[in-house]
């Protein structure tokens, strides 16, 4: 082989190894999942619930799956409907992509635990293959329409996924508004500088 050929076969494998490769973090699911049933009869909020999860395992360094704890306020922020949180929760799980292994607790600021989730589909602590993959489990879209259609609208706290396991879909309240730090106002009355302060309870409390 001359020196020109060498000289091209290099560069052809340079431009191939680039066009292989991607340049940072990225969240790998494989073509089997994506044509699968279950994944495709999810729903918007649904994606972007394990886009959220996958994004909050690649902050973990990839290691804390099962452990990875995401609020409702944080699926808000990501551009996920607050109402829709709680029924796309109960669609993954129910479809086998995600399983919580603690529950939330509702409650003050400094009582209330979120969830924790884990991806099915990826490897974990407690998982060495990679993943459990429930949602494999689902045969037609059919049988997925169904069963994420019955999760959506399910008034029941708990509901039982592909893997067989009581699940709960967490108690954070999806109808509570973000926390906002509230501060002291000085409204300026005819008889000097009164300053409003508030109290726990959120009632009024006026100091001279």
């Amino acid at each position: 082989m001359g020196d020109e050929a060498r000289f091209t076969r290099r560069l052809y494998m340079k431009n191939r190894e680039r066009r292989t490769k991607i340049g940072g973090q990225f969240a790998a699911r494989t073509i089997e999942m994506l044509e699968s049933p279950a994944f495709r009869v999810l729903s918007l909020s649904a994606r972007r619930i394990l886009d959220r999860l996958e994004i909050e395992l690649a902050h973990h360094g990839g290691v804390d799956n099962g452990k990875l704890p995401v609020t409702y306020d944080q699926f808000q922020e990501f551009g996920i409907d607050r109402q829709a949180i709680a029924p796309a929760i109960r669609e993954l799980v129910a479809l086998g992509f995600l399983e919580i292994t603690r529950k939330g607790r509702a409650g003050n600021a400094e009582w209330r635990l979120p969830n924790l989730f884990r991806l099915t589909y990826r490897s974990s602590k407690d998982v060495r293959t990679y993943g459990t993959n429930e949602w494999k489990r689902i045969d037609s879209i059919s049988e997925a329409e169904l069963l994420a259609k019955s999760a959506r609208t399910a008034s029941l706290r708990k509901l039982k996924p592909q893997g067989g396991k009581i699940m709960n879909v967490g108690v954070e309240n999806p109808h509570r508004k973000p926390e906002k730090h509230s501060g002291e106002t000085q409204p300026t009355g005819h008889g000097g500088e009164t300053h409003t302060t508030l109290d726990i309870s959120g009632r009024g409390r006026y100091v001279a």
